[in-house]
């Protein structure tokens, strides 16, 4: 199973960025081999609308499951119909994100908040 979580540094060992659409890298990473590679996230500079196209990069990615903090309304209908389930990160690494995942410590996100809209986090 592939997954996608937000990330500031290109490591396991990095924190999950807190901002789904604008944050610096996606990591997908398969809970079956291990594998991982990292992308440059392109929405990042976007005017407005990163979350929609940064869950559609996650989309076109074939991934099952997106881990991240927080995640728009926007972006949520995008992976929706891409049957993409968004989990709840926890404080930590990428890793320990990974490895609560895989214990299924995880709690599917619920709340999803309006957009910022062009504005700061």
């Amino acid at each position: 199973m592939k997954i996608a979580i937000p990330v500031d540094d290109k490591s396991l060992e990095s924190n999950v960025c807190p901002s789904f659409g604008r944050a610096p890298y996606f990591l997908f990473y398969n809970m079956i081999t291990k594998e991982s590679y990292y992308l440059d996230n392109s929405a990042i500079a976007s005017q407005g609308g990163a979350g929609i196209k940064a869950a559609q990069v996650i989309a076109d990615h074939g991934v099952k499951v997106l881990l991240t903090p927080r995640c728009g309304e926007n972006a949520e209908v995008v992976l929706s119909k891409s049957e993409v389930l968004i989990y709840k990160t926890i404080p930590g690494t990428v890793q320990q994100n990974i490895d609560a995942l895989a214990s299924e410590e995880l709690v599917l996100l619920s709340d999803f908040h309006k957009g910022f809209h062009g504005h700061e986090k």
